[in-house]
């Protein structure tokens, strides 16, 4: 089995350099690694981390607080999604519904998402003039692996909202936009 798992990874590994191009040297950066009980490494391709990941939103596993999903479902470089965060109960986010914008850069998910909030919304972690999140301030972005994804950025972000630090703070009239 250790061959047939070596096989496939390596096969795997050609198919992604045929349709990408380029160099072979960089390339197990671009995946997810997991260790196997029997101690072998797995590394999943960006696109299985990301088709995974829409599977799971799409059947409504995960927090239901938050939402995301591609922008074009035909989209097959799965590079747009848009996301939704529902605001934390007893906050002044309550009752309210965030838009944001999540672009996957080629490295996912070596490197986080790019997330910017199309809802204006005033918290520490998002910068106040773009919506860019601030990635130092979001735990899932700032404490990155590879083995995080979407839910967890939006989640991070969720529970940054409900934080004592931004619990109270004021929001900008509801159905503004960046």
């Amino acid at each position: 089995s250790h061959t047939f798992g070596k096989v496939v990874a390596e096969e795997s590994i050609a198919f992604l350099h045929d349709i990408r191009g380029g160099d072979r040297t960089d390339i197990n950066d671009d995946y997810k690694m997991q260790r196997l009980p029997s101690g072998e490494v797995v590394i999943t391709p960006r696109n299985f981390k990301l088709l995974e990941e829409l599977d799971k939103a799409e059947k409504g596993h995960g927090d239901m607080n938050i939402s995301y999903g591609l922008v074009d479902p035909a989209d097959i470089f799965l590079s747009e999604w848009n996301g939704g965060i529902l605001g934390p109960h007893g906050t002044v986010h309550d009752q309210r519904f965030y838009e944001l914008r999540i672009s996957i850069p080629e490295s996912y998910p070596k490197v986080p998402p790019r997330v910017k909030f199309v809802s204006k919304i005033n918290v520490s972690c998002v910068d106040p003039n773009s919506g860019e999140i601030v990635y130092s301030r979001v735990p899932a972005t700032k404490n990155w692996t590879r083995n995080h994804g979407i839910e967890q950025v939006l989640v991070s972000l969720r529970a940054e909202m409900g934080s004592p630090e931004n619990r109270r703070t004021r929001q900008p009239q509801e159905g503004t936009t960046f």
